[in-house]
C-alpha cells in the first residue's frame, strides 16, 4: 500500500465535501471573556469576541477558581505523580469527589480525565458488572456513549430520539429478567433540546432499569445548585448514575460520574479507563471544587438567570430577522445552514470581517444536511455584543443569498 496516498485521499475527501476541519489559535485574556486574540495567518494579531465556547458561565476566568487553582499549585506543585491507584490520590481528589457528590445528591462520585473517559469506560464497565446486560441508547447519544456501549460483546437497543413510545417497546421486547440499562442526556448539544427525563424514570422503574443520565451540557447551567435538569426537575433520586464535566459550565477540566458508593466502588475498582489513566493535576481538582462551590450559590443563581436571558435575547433578535435558527428551550442557539461549504464561509466570514468567531459545525458531528453555526451566549455577552453579532449574521445572510423564515413582526 502506497501509505501517503492514503491520507492524501482521506484529506482530499474532506476538502472536496467542504467539511475539512480548520483550528485558529487564540488565545484567551483573563478578566476579558469573551473577548480573545486571535493569532492571524498572516502573522497578525486580532482581537475577536467568542461566541462557540463551552465555558458557558465564564468560570475559566473566575477569580475565585484562579485563587484556588494558583494555591494549590504553590502548595503542592503541577502533576498528581501517578494514577489514583500508585500515589495520585490527593485531598484535592478526595475534595472534589466530595462536592460532586453533594451537588447530585449521591453517596460518592468518581473523577476521570475526562467526560468523555467517563462515558467510555463507565458504560463500557457496566457489561462487565451486570453479566447480560442490554443498555437501550438515544440514537443521538454522544459519541462518547456510543462507543462506550459498544466496546465489549452485548446487547444494544436505538430508540429513536425522545420517543419514549419507541423505548417501552424495546423493553417490553426483552425477558423481565434481564439486566437493562437506558443511556440517555439531559441537554442535546447540537439541538439544544432536552432529554425526556420523567418519562423515561418512570419506564426504568416500570421495566426494573436502571438509569444513566449525560448532564455534560446541563451541570452549572440549571437546577437550584446547578444540579443540571435532573435537579431542576426533581428526579435526581431516581437517577441511578449521572455523568457530567468539569470542562463546560464548571470552566476548569475532567469529567466524572456520580451515583451509589457501591455502584461508585465498582468502577473504581473496575474501570481500565480509571485505573490506568494519571489523575487530574492537584490544580486542577482544587479549581473545579472550587467553581462547583461557587455556582452552588447565590452568584451561581446571577450567572445563570444572566445567560438565560441572554439566550432568549439572542433568540428574539435571530426571530426577528426570519434566520432558521432551533429553539428547544435550552442555552443552545443552533442556526441552520443546511450546507458545509456554506456553513464554513459564513464561519470565515465572520471571523475575517467581524472579528465573531464561531465555528462551523459539520458530519459526523451532525447528520448530513444540517450543518449550522451554534452559538452559546454567556452571562458576559452584553446587548452590545449581541447586536453586533445579529447586524453581522443580517449582513452576510443577504449576501450569500440564503433562505430566511418568513420574519416576525
Amino acid at each position: 500500500m502506497n501509505y501517503e496516498n492514503a491520507l492524501d485521499q482521506a484529506l482530499d475527501k474532506l476538502h472536496e465535501e467542504g467539511r475539512y476541519r480548520t483550528f485558529i489559535e487564540i488565545e484567551r485574556e483573563r478578566g476579558q471573556f469573551p473577548k480573545a486574540i486571535w493569532a492571524c495567518p498572516d502573522g497578525s494579531k486580532k482581537e475577536i469576541t467568542v461566541w462557540c465556547g463551552n465555558d458557558y458561565l465564564g468560570m475559566g476566568q473566575n477569580p475565585v477558581v484562579l485563587a484556588a487553582m494558583n494555591e494549590a499549585l504553590d502548595t503542592v506543585g503541577a502533576g498528581s505523580g501517578g494514577t489514583r491507584n500508585i500515589s495520585g490520590h490527593t485531598v484535592y481528589h478526595h475534595a472534589l469527589e466530595s462536592e460532586l457528590a453533594s451537588l447530585h445528591r449521591k453517596e460518592a462520585a468518581l473523577v476521570f480525565s475526562s467526560a468523555y473517559v467517563a462515558n467510555d469506560t463507565s458504560l463500557s464497565t457496566l457489561r462487565r458488572l451486570f453479566p447480560g446486560l442490554i443498555i437501550y441508547s438515544d440514537e443521538l447519544n454522544h459519541n462518547s456513549m456510543i462507543e462506550g456501549i459498544r466496546r465489549l460483546p452485548g446487547e444494544k437497543r436505538i430508540f429513536r430520539h425522545n420517543d419514549i413510545a419507541h423505548l417501552r417497546e424495546l423493553l417490553a421486547a426483552d425477558a423481565p429478567e434481564t439486566p437493562k440499562l437506558i443511556a440517555f442526556e439531559s441537554v442535546y448539544s447540537m439541538d439544544g433540546d432536552f432529554g425526556k427525563i420523567s418519562a423515561i424514570c418512570d419506564l426504568a422503574q416500570e421495566f426494573n432499569a436502571l438509569t444513566y443520565l449525560d448532564e455534560v451540557h446541563a451541570v452549572g447551567m440549571y437546577g437550584a445548585h446547578g444540579g443540571g435538569v435532573s435537579e431542576k426537575l426533581g428526579e435526581t433520586g431516581r437517577i441511578d448514575m449521572i455523568n457530567g464535566t468539569l470542562g463546560k459550565a464548571f470552566g476548569v477540566f475532567g469529567g466524572y460520574v456520580a451515583a451509589s458508593a457501591k455502584m461508585v466502588d465498582a468502577l473504581r475498582s473496575y474501570a481500565p479507563g480509571f485505573i490506568f489513566t494519571t489523575s487530574l493535576p492537584p490544580a486542577v481538582a482544587a479549581g473545579a471544587a472550587a467553581s462547583i462551590r461557587y455556582l452552588k450559590g447565590p452568584e451561581g443563581v446571577k450567572l445563570r438567570a444572566a445567560q438565560q436571558s441572554h439566550a432568549a435575547i439572542l433568540k428574539t433578535r435571530f426571530k426577528a430577522l426570519g434566520l432558521p435558527f432551533v429553539d428547544n428551550g435550552t442555552h443552545i442557539v443552533p442556526l441552520m445552514i443546511g450546507n458545509p461549504v456554506h456553513t464554513k464561509l459564513l464561519s470565515d466570514r465572520l471571523l475575517e470581517e467581524f472579528s465573531i468567531y464561531v465555528q462551523p459545525v459539520n458530519y459526523p458531528t451532525v447528520p448530513r444536511g444540517t450543518e449550522r453555526l451554534r452559538f452559546t451566549p454567556s452571562p458576559v455577552h452584553d446587548a452590545a455584543e449581541i447586536d453586533r453579532l445579529v447586524k453581522a449574521i443580517d449582513s452576510l445572510w443577504s449576501r450569500c443569498a440564503l433562505n430566511r423564515a418568513e420574519k416576525s413582526a
